[in-house]
Parts: C-alpha cells; structure tokens; sequence
C-alpha cells in the first residue's frame, strides 16, 4: 500500500537530555572546533552553545567568560605527557620525550592554544602561556629530569647534568623554533637537536 502525499510524518525520536560530564565534554568540543574554525576574536558563547547543540544558559552556568571557557577546553584536549619513555639509553629516551611534546604542540588543542596567544590581549595572553607552562613546559621538565638521572646512574651522563639551564633547553627549544622559524619539527630536526646540542650538553666530562 502506498502511503498518501498528505500523511503525517513519522515522528522523530527526541535526543536525550545531556547533562553534568556528557554536556561539559560536548562544549568544551565545541569550544576546540571553534577555535579551529573562527579563531580566539571569532568565538563567542553562542557560538559555543549552537555547536554543541544546547542553551548559552548552560555555557555560562559553567564558565562565566569567554576566557574561562577556552583555558578549559585547552587543557582537557591536550595530550598528556606523563611518563618518561625508559629505551636503554638517553638518546632514545631523549628523542622519544621529544616526539611526545610534538604531538602536544601540534595537537588540534596544541595549535589552538598557540594561535590564542597571538590573537588574545597582553593580560589574557598571560593566561594562556601559563596553560603552556603548566601543562607542557613544566611535565617535560620533569620527565627530562628522570630521563637525565636515569642517564646518570648508567654512567652516560655527567653527575652535574641535571640543572635547570639543561633542562630548560629542549622545550625552550621547541617553542623557540617553532614560532620564530615556523619549524614542524620533523623526526630529522628532532635526532639533529638531540645530537648536536642535548648529548653535548650532557657528556661526561673527557668523554
């Protein structure tokens, strides 16, 4: 039997109601596609709310500004780097560190929160470096700091090794290069900067 013109359409099933974790996530998603899209000075709340398919009241319940919001969706997109690799010798534990802190910065999050900076005011800038630092720099210096003892204790590394200047000078590095010189830190660069510049850095005295 064919159905007539003028019946009635079938009724659509309505989507649940999200709440608490589930609708969080949905507008911090939201929040990194319009960043991706727009940018820092194109995304407002509504924005935010339309694309994640909910009321402005349920942004603003959470995050009272535009800047809140982004600092959020920032660090809960951002891969971790939590666990310092152990391969058998600080060259291979170095350049596996280093290849986790180019997936952060050229994450969709890691590259957002780099745009941010250049397009937000000084004050807010300040902000968002500080994510940078929380959530990039300070882990990996932490992480080189195993790397480096580890390094010590097998005899590769000179004992005084382990100071801030050394530590400082791979994610100094990175950032540096990739603002300044736009480098994507291809696995060459990265064996390059490891070879010339941290296994200098690290050698035993007379070796």
């Amino acid at each position: 039997m064919v159905a007539s013109c003028w019946s009635a359409p079938p009724a659509r099933t309505a989507s649940p109601r999200r709440r608490g974790a589930v609708l969080e996530r949905a507008i911090l998603d939201a929040t990194l596609e319009q960043l991706g899209t727009v940018g820092w000075k194109g995304l407002t709340m509504e924005g935010v709310a339309a694309g994640a398919q909910t009321g402005k009241a349920a942004v603003y319940r959470r995050w009272s500004s535009k800047e809140d919001l982004v600092a959020d969706a920032l660090v809960s997109g951002l891969p971790q780097v939590d666990k310092a690799p152990d391969l058998g010798s600080v060259r291979a534990d170095l350049l596996a560190l280093c290849r986790q802190v180019r997936q952060v910065m050229y994450s969709r999050p890691g590259v957002a929160l780099r745009s941010v900076i250049h397009e937000c005011d000084d004050g807010q800038a300040g902000r968002f470096q500080g994510v940078i630092v929380g959530n990039v720099v300070e882990p990996t210096i932490t992480l080189l700091r195993e790397v480096i003892t580890r390094g010590i204790e097998r005899g590769e590394v000179r004992a005084d090794a382990a100071n801030g200047y050394v530590l400082d000078a791979v994610p100094a590095m990175m950032m540096y290069r990739s603002k300044m010189c736009a480098s994507e830190w291809k696995d060459q660069d990265l064996e390059e900067m490891v070879d010339r510049l941290m296994l200098p850095l690290l050698r035993p005295y007379g070796a």
